[in-house]
């Protein structure tokens, strides 16, 4: 099945519907959400993406990065994907939202309007394999060390998207 990203400007108004992947080709900006989760002692999940991911593949990133379908808000898509990547449901709440632009490779560009979910979770996962390989928490200040030291590990727009989030809390 084709999926489809909203196209839209920088104030968020829609300016119609395109393939996932040619708009990653053209670098067209539209919208997005990532998720932040984290355990009662204050670790980040981490999603390792599945080998068989069209880019970024096997690259550590948040707990979850996708794009909300035509008609559904920011919030619903990102309990869609909660779901569908990693079997679970947790309260989220929006913190900020932002705009990036990102070279995956292979010719290809995150632009996105992405709107940033904080939530905390402590059960069981149920791993959809064709989108995640593994999960783990980690604290931040040995992400920033794993980053730093090997920072091809991780997906382009992860980099982006934890140096936003730290400058909002």
């Amino acid at each position: 099945m084709e999926e489809f990203v909203v196209l839209v400007n920088p104030e968020d108004e829609v300016l119609g519907l395109m393939e996932k992947q040619q708009a990653h080709i053209n670098g067209l900006l539209h919208r997005a959400f990532s998720v932040f989760l984290f355990n009662s002692k204050g670790e980040m999940l981490l999603q390792k993406r599945a080998s068989g991911k069209y880019h970024s593949p096997n690259q550590w990133t948040n707990a979850v990065c996708s794009h909300p379908r035509e008609d559904e808000t920011y919030i619903d898509g990102a309990r869609r994907r909660l779901q569908e990547e990693l079997g679970i449901e947790a309260n989220l709440s929006e913190k900020f939202n932002f705009i990036y632009k990102a070279d995956v490779g292979g010719g290809l560009w995150e632009h996105e309007l992405d709107h940033v979910f904080v939530g905390d979770y402590e059960a069981d996962f149920h791993l959809n394999q064709e989108e995640v390989e593994e999960v783990r928490f980690i604290s931040i200040e040995d992400l920033d060390q794993e980053m730093a030291e090997h920072p091809e590990h991780f997906t382009a727009w992860f980099k982006i998207i934890l140096e936003e989030y730290k400058h909002h809390f």
